[in-house]
């Protein structure tokens, strides 16, 4: 199409043409530029000058476009009078309107000026008040908690003008704190720092409410109240006054005030075993993220509201402390409280192989605390023997990996578990026992472990099997791995019948009821007529 002709033909200029989108699309594809064109045409007509003019003075009026039709009616009757500028017939007919109608022509939405301005108002973001999230010292109390808890204070305070002692604060580390009782000490201490023997009711206010302690969870509680000033750990110093305070106040352990020297040994046992379960770095130092992890807050509420210590099998029962220091004390035949190789052999009726012994006083799964030579401690003795009796635990899989993982690259090849096993064939062929060759045992290793790769296994293979104990039975000792062989149905129905039991647990229960019948047969047997020598007679 000519664009020059188009122009010069003004007359045949037809207003239905002039709506762009509805150009023939042949037009459009053949002459790019002929929108331009036409909609410059258009802008130089009379009409469009009035309909321009019109329509800005009605917006600077305030008056919404398109509410009074006159000028639009008149100014489109004007449009519509010009002439076509096609001839006709010379173009294709239009298609008919849509039901929606065209875009330029569609029902108008609400204008800026009903809004009150001509101009197109630009909404402005509003901005939100984010709540704090991070607080230094915590995050504050709500204060209704804050009233409640100050008229408690006022309540235990209101008789003692001029603070509470000791004694007298157990109440308020129950009723206000929700801790246990033995705490209470330790929380006195912490908040009379001038050594005054008093905790004043401010004071107390100060530290616990003003602090937002009272807003921290239980065992963050508890890490602020037992923790060194300036540290960021616990150490198994800090938990002695806990366990002191324990001994003297529960009543399951009032038959030990007469003995003071038994009373240091329980706590150390407890701190002994809560580092070894819940402590895993190795390093002596207990985290709050270890402390949270773990079941020492749970074990502690028991503990204070069981009046049988026995009942508390986590940690803090007496029974499982008897068991350890017996076991202890019957292998350390000089009591030198130390415990050799040759010592330690006997454990178990002998039912450990040399080589693994070996491994242990290599001190490659735990570095010992007796800082003698070739000798091992009580605490050392208390790991080993949690481990020895109780191989579903992670610690024990743990300490046990480390032993016959020879060459410490952190998997165990075929070659380290012959090594091991070499000594409990010959064992088994000493005692007349039927041998099983070291390929057979592999089959049925590997069947019971099910590891990611059959090459070798890994701590992550062990930990995801239940029977992994197993698996170091068959090793190194002995009378374990023929127990396992022989499946003993009384074991198995203890097992199905109180599933919540560990094996420590069960191991600890069998062993305290022989030792309590060896003890009492003693006493028949030797009556009350014998004096005998206490420094060579067993501490129980």
């Amino acid at each position: 199409m000519d664009i020059d002709a188009v122009a010069g033909d003004i007359t045949s200029l037809d207003p239905e043409l002039l709506q762009l989108p509805e150009l023939s699309p042949f037009a459009l594809k053949a002459s790019p530029q002929i929108a331009d064109d036409l909609f410059s045409q258009w802008l130089s007509l009379p009409q469009t000058g009035r309909l321009v003019k019109s329509l800005i003075d009605e917006s600077s009026s305030g008056i919404s476009i398109g509410t009074h039709g006159n000028s639009l009616s008149a100014n489109a009757a004007g449009i519509n009078s010009l002439p076509s500028m096609f001839q006709a017939g010379s173009t294709p007919p239009l298609s008919p309107r849509s039901s929606s109608g065209s875009p330029r022509f569609s029902k108008p939405k609400t204008s800026p000026s009903s809004l009150g301005s001509p101009l197109k108002l630009v909404s402005e973001p509003v901005r939100e008040a984010i709540p704090q999230f991070y607080f230094q010292n915590g995050r504050p109390p709500p204060n209704g908690l804050k009233e409640q808890c100050l008229s408690k204070i006022d309540d235990l305070f209101s008789s003692h003008m001029d603070g509470l002692q000791v004694r007298e604060f157990k109440a308020v580390t129950k009723e206000v704190c929700k801790l246990p009782t033995f705490l209470s000490s330790a929380l006195f201490r912490k908040i009379d720092t001038g050594c005054s023997g008093v905790v004043t009711r401010d004071a107390f206010i100060r530290y616990w409410v003003d602090g937002n302690m009272m807003t921290m969870d239980t065992a963050t509680q508890v890490f602020k109240i037992l923790k060194q000033p300036h540290c960021n750990y616990l150490s198994q110093v800090d938990f002695k006054p806990l366990l002191l305070e324990l001994v003297a106040t529960h009543p399951g352990l009032e038959f030990l005030h007469g003995t003071p020297e038994f009373q240091e040994r329980y706590a150390e046992t407890v701190i002994y075993r809560i580092f070894y379960y819940i402590s895993r770095s190795g390093t002596g130092r207990l985290t709050l993220r270890e402390l949270k992890r773990g079941n020492l807050i749970a074990a502690m509420q028991h503990a204070d509201e069981e009046e049988d210590i026995n009942k508390v099998l986590r940690y803090f029962s007496y029974e499982h402390f008897y068991v350890i220091y017996c076991k202890f004390w019957e292998l350390d035949t000089d009591h030198d409280f130390f415990i050799d190789k040759e010592n330690l052999i006997r454990y178990g009726n002998h039912a450990l192989t040399y080589r693994i012994v070996d491994r242990i006083f290599s001190q490659v799964p735990r570095k010992f605390t007796s800082k003698v030579e070739g000798k091992m401690g009580y605490e050392d003795f208390a790991y080993f023997m949690l481990s020895e009796e109780d191989k579903s635990c992670e610690p024990s899989l743990e300490y046990w990996f480390k032993c016959i993982d020879l060459d410490g690259n952190g998997v165990l090849t075929r070659n380290e578990l012959q090594f091991f096993y070499e000594e409990q064939l010959h064992r088994m062929e000493c005692m007349a026992q039927e041998p099983v060759l070291f390929e057979d045992i592999l089959c049925q290793i590997v069947d019971m472990i099910g590891p990611e790769k059959e090459d070798y296994f890994t701590l992550r293979d062990l930990k995801g099997c239940k029977l992994s104990g197993n698996f170091f039975n068959i090793l190194f000792n002995l009378n374990k791995f023929i127990a396992f062989e022989s499946r003993d149905p009384f074991l198995i129905r203890q097992e199905r019948e109180d599933p919540s039991l560990t094996e420590w647990d069960r191991f600890a229960h069998r062993e305290y009821i022989r030792l309590s019948m060896e003890e009492d047969g003693e006493n028949a047997s030797n009556g009350s007529v014998e004096v005998w020598d206490e420094s060579l007679e067993a501490p129980f």
